[in-house]
Order: structure tokens, then C-alpha cells, then sequence
């Protein structure tokens, strides 16, 4: 597996590239701003990428969502708790944070405790609610996609409308730190960590 981290938008979100050298099929996780880097990269890499994987709703994790997707004709993944942000820019918060409501129907809805097989790899689909009420994280082998739930150090905020911080700690406990301390972090924003880090420094854990 290999993974390509992309820093997209005005809030420094993390798109990743997530795919096979065996295959080069692979997934994009959070397509969040400048479509055309995301797909300059999607070219550069000669990939085919059969999943668009969104990890909650925000408007900087979809700015770019309608770009990739048209180039990818990939399948756009999200949480049913959290699909009319992909319509509703108040709801999303797109009309604040890019000015653009993204306007796009999800292809298929997730619950949480999905398998999603792309060539040789498979993401499990972990639902973390707390930032929103459709947070989600993806877990592939060693590698874990955190988006807003899990950060270096930190957890996401949850005083935006739908967060609950009793959620997004419980998330972190029970969903997420259960996972080998070697397991690495990749969260929506911000450097990875692993989660023997995060048990050792992260505030909201201990």
C-alpha cells in the first residue's frame, strides 16, 4: 500500500491517495479543495480510482468532491448520517468556508463495519461520530484515516452544529486506541501520529 498526502484549502486539510503498487487502483480519501492538484496527481500516478471516501461532511473535506469525481467517475462514499451535507452548504458549512455548496448525491451510504476491497487492499469502515454525526475513519492494514475524529495530540471540535464532545472521546476510546500502538494516524489535518502516541500524550485520553 502506498499513500499520498495532499495539503488542499485555505484550512490545510489532508486529501489522501491511498493505493496499490501491485494493481494501481486505489481510493481518494477527502477531496477537499484544488481538484486539479488532486487529479494532477491522480494522473501523475497513472491510478484508477474506484472509491471517493468521504470521512464527515464539512466543507473542507468536499470543496473539491464534484472535480474528482467527474474525472474519476469513482463511486462517492459517506456516512448516512451525514449525506444532505453534500447538498445543504449551511449545513456543510461550505457556504462559509469555500463559497461553494457542492450539491452532489453520495453514491452509497455507509453504516460503520463496512469491507471496502479495492485490488489487494480492503478498508474497514469504522464509524467515529463526535465532529459530526456521520464521522467516519478508515482503517487499511497498519494505517488508520482519522479525518476530524483523531488528531496529533488533540480530537476534533464539536462545537459546530451535530458535534458532541461526550461522542468523539468515546469514539477515540472505545473505536479507535483499541488498535496496536504501531498502528500509524492520519488525520484530516495536521502530521500523523501513531496510536501508542496518542495513548502516551493525547489529554482527551487520559
Amino acid at each position: 500500500m502506498k499513500i499520498e498526502r495532499t495539503v488542499v484549502g485555505v484550512y490545510a486539510a489532508n486529501c489522501y491517495i491511498v493505493y496499490s503498487e501491485d494493481t494501481n487502483e486505489g481510493i481518494v480519501i477527502d477531496p477537499g479543495a484544488e481538484g486539479d492538484i488532486i487529479i494532477d496527481k491522480i494522473k501523475k500516478l497513472g491510478l484508477n480510482i474506484k472509491y471517493i471516501i468521504i470521512t464527515h461532511g464539512h466543507g473542507d473535506h468536499i470543496g473539491a468532491l464534484s472535480e474528482v469525481k467527474q474525472f474519476t467517475n469513482a463511486p462517492v462514499l459517506i456516512h448516512e448520517l451525514d449525506k444532505d451535507m453534500l447538498k445543504d452548504g449551511d449545513k456543510s458549512l461550505s457556504n462559509v468556508i469555500n463559497k461553494k455548496n457542492v450539491n452532489l448525491e453520495a453514491d452509497m451510504l455507509l453504516k460503520g463495519g463496512e469491507e471496502i476491497k479495492v485490488g489487494n487492499l480492503k478498508f474497514e469502515i469504522i464509524h467515529t461520530p463526535g465532529h459530526t454525526p456521520g464521522g467516519i475513519s478508515v482503517k487499511c492494514g497498519n494505517s488508520l484515516f482519522t479525518g476530524d475524529t483523531l488528531f496529533y495530540h488533540s480530537v476534533g471540535r464539536t462545537d459546530f452544529p451535530g458535534g458532541s464532545f461526550e461522542d468523539i472521546v468515546n469514539s477515540v476510546k472505545e473505536k479507535l486506541i483499541i488498535y496496536p500502538d504501531e498502528t500509524v494516524v492520519y488525520p484530516g489535518h495536521d502530521r500523523y501520529s501513531t496510536i501508542g502516541e496518542e495513548k502516551k500524550y493525547n489529554p482527551f485520553i487520559n
